[in-house]
């Protein structure tokens, strides 16, 4: 007998055993077992501990089915008692563990069995910014759709749409916006989605927002605009990709010579960023070369190369 057919059999034991399905809740409901071996391997061991499967160990072991998509166990749990609401040592609740790991079907469960979709873990984070972060769309839109909050602030001051403008998630950006997300909020850091996207390149995720209505040059923490986080891109960002993303900032009007805190503008900053290609477009396009910061440096004074030095002269 093969080790696939033991797993499924492993399975379908539990089901007869352990789970007493209502008229209302059938696995075919909440979709198949992200990976049947596991969901077995699991099964055995709940059915090993039955006889000592308490509130807290049926809690515990909820959390550890929904974590790993097993969605028969998990209804057997909720069956026997298990809390949608029970938490493990840093307050991720059920939910939090089945977005994190894109189990939409047992999202779909939790929910259908009370579990709060805005319910934040110690860290502040909600089961929808969990599943942005880990890049699991279809968990993000089941949690949208039963009323996740897409503007709720983390803990640690991430939005969910911030989070997946910072990973250049496009499809999930979007989602996110066609549910009412909004891309002039800012995070706890003073940043929006649009400058993380400018900083890391991802002009499709800048023209995805700026689609939404927003003002371009908007000034976020210590003035800072999206131009100028383009501008100044990080090194880990290939130079056409920067490049591309001030040349359409520059094309839907952004103000080429607005500055910063300290007096800096974008040409300032991609200056001292030793960003030759942005600097040639930006004073191509006008950007002006002889302002000084709040310290009288001009562009070419904070140019930290000699190819830069000689655009700028």
């Amino acid at each position: 007998m093969s080790p696939l057919f033991l797993s499924l059999a492993a399975i379908s034991l539990f089901s007869a055993n352990f789970v007493h399905f209502s008229s209302a809740t059938h696995a075919a409901d909440y979709g198949r077992d992200a990976n049947p071996i596991v969901c077995a391997q699991l099964s055995t061991d709940i059915d090993q501990q039955e006889a000592e499967l308490n509130e807290a160990r049926r809690n515990f072991r909820l959390l550890e089915a929904a974590g790993k998509g097993c969605v028969d166990i998990s209804i057997g749990l909720l069956a026997k008692g298990a809390s949608v609401d029970a938490r493990d040592r840093f307050a991720n609740t059920a939910l939090h563990h089945a977005a994190d790991g894109g189990h939409a079907g047992i999202i779909r469960l939790l929910l259908d069995n009370g579990a709060n979709v805005n319910q934040p873990n110690l860290a502040g984070s909600t089961p929808l910014l969990r599943a942005v972060t880990a890049n699991k769309r279809k968990a993000v839109e089941v949690l949208l759709a039963a009323g996740a909050s897409d503007d709720f602030v983390g803990g640690k001051g991430v939005t969910p749409l911030g989070a997946a403008a910072y990973n250049g998630n496009r499809k999930i950006v979007e989602v996110l916006l066609e549910h009412g997300a909004r891309p002039e909020v800012s995070d706890g850091t003073g940043k929006g989605a649009i400058i993380y996207a400018a900083a890391k390149g991802y002009s499709d995720i800048v023209a995805a927002l700026l689609n939404k209505g927003l003002d371009i040059n908007l000034a976020y923490g210590h003035s800072l605009t999206a131009l100028m986080w383009a501008a100044g891109h990080g090194n880990d960002v290939p130079e056409p990709e920067g490049l591309k993303t001030v040349e359409l900032l520059v094309s839907r009007g952004a103000d080429l010579d607005l500055a910063d805190d300290r007096g800096r503008t974008a040409l300032m900053i991609a200056a001292e960023r030793d960003h030759p290609m942005v600097v040639a477009f930006l004073l191509n396009k006008g950007a002006g070369r002889s302002l000084r910061d709040k310290t009288n440096k001009t562009a070419a004074d904070l140019a930290i190369s000699e190819e830069v030095r000689k655009l700028l002269q």
